[in-house]
């Protein structure tokens, strides 16, 4: 045999079980895959709001992103922007996700006003603005995981990730590599700012994307890591 048939086969092993390698590589990182935390759990529902769709909007079942724009939404259009550009845009094709907004009632012309403004004539099938009194709009609030509470006018530019079984999903733990390196305290990441374009960007696309392979690997059956609740860090730090 001579060297240049040697070499042919070489490069034939090569090109057959390098895919075959880099997929044994992937296979163990599927099946340990760390889901989204559960950063606070029983969110409420939307039994005492209204939208101007058929359907009754809720959060069950759904992987919603949940905001709240108050009485002026108008003044939330680089909020909204942001989120439509970059977390609506890239998961409205997946199955049961949708943006929720929980608007007082009265704003109901507003809204239509921003959704002018943000849509560009383009698909908000899966983004649902819903309306409610202020009461209402406060008692979902306070039933969430936040760093700061509603404006005077109902409104905030943080929005929340909430699960199909009312969870509301996050980091436990946000530090970086080199923070914990240093052993800096441990600080969480419950909401994400729509006005910071690398938090949205960046993190909770990452979330999201993660939230959405979690719930593919249930379907398939391929799921089989517990996800972690913040109760859970809480029991470890006072061990």
């Amino acid at each position: 045999m001579n060297l240049k048939k040697v070499s042919r086969y070489v490069v034939l092993g090569i090109l057959f079980f390098l895919p075959v390698t880099f997929l044994l590589f992937l296979y163990p990182a599927t099946h340990n895959y760390s889901p989204l935390d559960i950063v606070n759990e029983s969110v409420l529902d939307l039994d005492n709001f209204s939208s101007n769709s058929e359907e009754k909007i809720q959060l069950k079942d759904h992987i919603t992103v949940l905001g709240f724009f108050g009485n002026n939404p108008i003044d939330k259009t680089i909020t909204a922007s942001n989120l439509k550009e970059l977390v609506y845009d890239k998961f409205k094709g997946f199955k049961r996700f949708q943006v929720v907004v929980l608007m007082p009632k009265g704003t109901e012309e507003a809204v239509q006003t921003l959704k002018q403004e943000i849509s560009s004539y383009e698909d908000l099938r899966f983004w649902h603005f819903v309306f409610g009194e202020p009461s209402h709009i406060k008692r979902v609030y306070f039933s969430l995981k936040k760093e700061e509470d509603l404006s005077e006018d109902l409104a905030t530019d943080h929005v929340f990730i909430i699960d199909k079984d009312l969870n509301q999903r996050g980091r436990i733990d946000d530090r970086t590599d080199n923070e914990m390196e240093k052993n800096k305290p441990v600080y969480g990441l419950n909401t994400y700012d729509c006005i910071e374009v690398a938090e949205i960007k960046n993190k909770m696309s990452e979330d999201m994307r993660i939230l959405f392979t979690e719930y593919r690997q249930k379907r398939k059956g391929e799921f089989n890591s517990t996800t972690r609740r913040a109760s859970d860090l809480k029991t470890e730090n006072n061990e």
